[in-house]
């Protein structure tokens, strides 16, 4: 009974969560956090474990395809040197910082080790949710490095962990080895997912069929990944970039719109369903250490949590100032970020569910049967660290970025400008040629012709103009788009009381009701658009 139990109370959590983070302007995630903590206070909960299985397996490949899916390859190549150092030099500095921090403070260096992999890499989630308000830039690069550092991280773990209980040795070719079939393995196998799907989708016309493909696409991608000890987590994300491309030309319209909007509620569910289980998994981490252990555990997290921000602070003001000395190109020049920018990008290295499904992965017992050393203390250090960083520069993060006054990126809404004025205007040349070829009526060609110039003068006028006759076409449509409305409304009453009077039957109400809703959501888009 407690599984329909916590589905009921991550469900009840998630929306009155994400409600009360809107209405005091507090980033969900956090407020999803203490609810988690709090919800450890209830008996029955005390015993919910999160399997990393559960993460490692089933919420990361979904959370890190539709991250890719949805993020810019053009800008990750753009970055891609900044991106590849990030997620490499950075995350193996960071875990080589913590583990020496943490062999200080008095854990043997094979556990420290697996502490530093586990806390080393950002969590693309946490990224994705907190840091959208950044410029397109700065949300790309962050996104980006953290759906490929998982990767390294999981690799320094493997080791580390492999090392301890005996099983692995530390040899650089061995190491090296140990690297490249992460890599190329892992982007092996999500680029044999991604044609796979590919050729699916051109045999499943059906929107329900192309999006049940869309649904095994990370999962089979990760699971060639695993089947050859590759990166699961990278094969995701390639599948998921390949599939950016390729999917615009592949997919149907219905089955883009049925994919975007189910992923879309999926994502937002399994999201705020990790941060609360985070938050309870935290306070079941307290409750797991007492005395000293607790003194000295507590003492840990804020020394790591302050060592995994300073790492990044000095990769952030040491790298690129490495790169501008070795590469003078005037591409290079143009990719620069001030100061101001690096400090952001630095206090918005979130850590979240990967670093705790990493610790929560760490073996109960060695080959000799003896207790893996220190297994609490790295799961408690892990989650403090994952709350630290997320309470603490999730609200640090907004006063920061106002200081830092990123120059207002205005790219989306000029490209988005250029895309729809000049397909518009393409429809336009070609709209006499496809009426003959289509043997079309005359005046139904004139009325398209009239529709789509009425159309680009409003795509024009709200593309920057400011004239009297801009804004006369942009109020005439903002009347227009309220009187089709308002007339939308009352054909809804309409049908619903004819069904209430018994005249049309629930399946025709649904039938009419359909084509109303898609209409309104149209138009209400178009509205909060202009």
């Amino acid at each position: 009974m407690i599984g329909l139990e916590l589905v009921v109370v991550l469900g009840l959590a998630v929306l009155l969560g994400n409600a009360l983070g809107d209405r005091f302007r507090i980033a969900p995630p956090i407020v999803l956090l203490v609810f988690g903590a709090l919800l450890g206070f209830v008996p029955a909960l005390r015993e919910v474990e999160l399997p990393p299985e559960a993460v490692l397996l089933i919420f990361l490949p979904v959370l890190l395809y539709w991250e890719s899916l949805t993020t810019s390859l053009r800008e990750i190549r753009r970055d891609l040197r900044g991106i590849i150092l990030m997620s490499t030099v950075l995350v193996i500095g960071t875990a080589g910082a913590v583990a020496i921090v943490a062999h200080e403070l008095g854990l043997a260096w094979g556990p420290a080790w697996v502490l530093g992999a586990a806390v080393a890499p950002t969590d693309a989630t946490a990224v994705g949710v907190l840091a959208k308000s950044l410029p397109r830039r700065n949300v790309t690069l962050l996104r980006a490095e953290s759906l490929i550092n998982d990767g390294t991280a999981l690799v320094i773990y493997g080791l580390a962990v492999g090392i301890t209980v005996g099983e692995e040795h530390f040899t650089v070719p061995h190491v090296t080895g140990l690297f490249a079939v992460s890599y190329v393995g892992g982007a092996a196998a999500g680029a044999l997912t991604a044609w796979l799907v590919i050729r699916a989708r051109r045999v499943f016309d059906d929107p329900l069929l192309g999006n049940v493909a869309m649904i095994l696409t990370p999962f089979t991608a990760y699971l060639l990944a695993e089947l050859s000890e590759a990166s699961g987590v990278l094969a995701a994300v390639v599948a998921g970039l390949i599939m950016s491309q390729a999917g615009p030309r592949v997919a149907g319209a219905a089955m883009r719109r049925q994919a975007e909007e189910s992923w879309s509620l999926a994502t937002f569910l399994l999201n705020g369903s990790l941060f609360v289980l985070v938050g309870l998994q935290a306070q079941s981490a307290v409750r797991s250490l007492h005395g000293s252990d607790l003194t000295q555990a507590l003492i840990a997290v804020g020394v790591v949590s302050v060592v995994v921000v300073a790492a990044r602070f000095a990769f952030n003001f040491t790298f690129p100032y490495l790169i501008r000395l070795l590469d003078r190109r005037p591409q290079q020049r143009l990719r620069r970020m001030n100061y101001r920018a690096r400090v952001v990008t630095s206090i918005a290295g979130f850590r979240g569910a990967v670093s705790l499904a990493v610790a929560l992965s760490v073996p109960m017992a060695l080959d000799s049967g003896a207790p893996f050393p220190d297994r609490d203390t790295i799961v408690f250090v892990t989650s403090g660290v994952i709350v630290t960083t997320l309470v603490v520069q999730g609200l640090l993060l907004p006063i920061v970025v106002r200081w830092a006054r990123l120059p207002r990126d205005t790219s989306v809404e000029e490209e988005r400008f250029l895309a729809v004025s000049t397909a518009t205007e393409e429809a336009l040349k070609a709209l006499p040629e496809v009426a003959d070829d289509l043997g079309t009526d005359p005046a139904v060609a004139e009325r398209m012709r009239q529709e789509y110039e009425t159309h680009l003068l409003v795509v024009r006028a709200g593309g920057g103009g400011t004239d009297d006759e801009d804004e006369d076409v942009l109020r005439h449509d903002r009347h227009y788009t309220a009187l089709r409305l308002a007339l939308l409304a009352h054909k809804r009453a309409t049908v619903i009381r004819l069904r209430d009077d018994h005249e049309i039957d629930d399946t025709v109400l649904r039938q009419v009701q359909r084509h109303l809703d898609i209409e309104e959501v149209r138009l209400s888009r178009r509205q909060a658009a202009d």
